[in-house]
């Protein structure tokens, strides 16, 4: 009798070790992920660079102070002086490489003079010569194949319209772009004349908003006409570029993120042996709106 009674207190015991309230099992505690941010938005960069003959030199200066701190140019839009640079930046020079180019360049080499028809010419510089340095700069590369989206500015003699070139020879397009007019002369393209884009266009900065931009770097190398003595002839044209293009810019300059404009001085349009000077002058130029630069550049990548 007492093995048996053993035997229901072990049975017991067992049941109820069984269906103790008192063990539990560990409980996994949920906690909410942390949060992922945002990454910055893919903005497009769009350097605009203006007009400015000679002084266009201080372009370099400027793409080479933006490379230093890690900022490309995704699409590039130029009038004049700034399609030249424009062209031979869009086809993948770096900012020194077109320091170096710009130094082993010869005045000569983009001076084609033009003989007067019976006394009468359109302009001293067929521009000839221009056409042809560009495009063995670029290795003959039409625009539409250049590495750098790339735009050019040109000024329709009949009617004074805008014409955006982003297809076809890269050097006609560049030498249409600075056909001032009296000391180049017009180019024919397409059954169309064109001049200088400076007419319509000194800083194209609409135009890179028009090829897709979101972030424009416009930069403005046109001279102070209270800075300018006008002598020669052809002076007095440049200053006449000079004055209208002032007044243009009032309102193309406004579409800009950033204007970087060079302190140039009283540097003339011809005056090539400043070379290094337009160059240095550019990069200062960036150096000091590059902080305003990038604070809007990553609050434009936040947005």
């Amino acid at each position: 009798m007492l093995p048996k009674r053993l035997t229901l207190l072990a049975l017991a015991a067992f049941v109820l070790a069984g269906c103790d309230t008192t063990a539990t099992k560990p409980v996994q505690v949920l906690t909410p992920p942390e949060p992922v941010a945002a990454a910055p938005r893919k903005i497009k960069i769009g350097l605009a660079l203006g007009g400015g003959a000679a002084r266009g030199f201080a372009h370099i200066g400027v793409i080479k102070a933006l490379e230093s701190q890690g900022i490309d140019a995704d699409i590039v839009t130029g009038t004049s002086a700034g399609s030249v640079v424009g062209a031979l930046y869009a086809a993948g020079n770096s900012g020194f490489a077109l320091q170096k180019m710009a130094f082993d360049m010869d005045e000569a080499a983009i001076s084609d003079w033009a003989l007067p028809l019976f006394g009468k010419s359109s302009g001293v510089l067929k521009g000839e010569a221009l056409q042809s340095y560009v495009n063995k700069a670029v290795g003959g590369v039409p625009l539409e194949k250049l590495k750098i989206p790339f735009g050019v500015v040109a000024t329709d003699l009949k009617n004074g319209q805008p014409i955006l070139f982003q297809r076809g020879n890269t050097g006609m397009a560049v030498r249409a772009s600075s056909a001032v007019p009296g000391v180049f002369q017009p180019v024919a393209i397409g059954g169309h004349t064109y001049v200088d884009g400076g007419l319509v266009a000194p800083v194209p900065v609409r135009f890179a908003r028009d090829m897709g931009a979101d972030f424009i770097i416009a930069v403005n190398i046109s001279s102070q006409t209270d800075t300018q003595k006008a002598i020669s002839s052809m002076e007095v044209i440049m200053q006449t570029f000079a004055i209208m293009g002032q007044r243009i810019n009032q309102f193309e300059l406004k579409d800009a993120d950033v204007v970087i404009q060079p302190s140039l001085g009283t540097m003339k349009g011809n005056d090539f042996a400043s070379r290094n000077q337009a160059i240095l002058a550019g990069e200062q130029a960036t150096f000091a709106v590059m902080a305003q630069l990038k604070q809007k550049l990553k609050a434009r990548r936040e947005q």
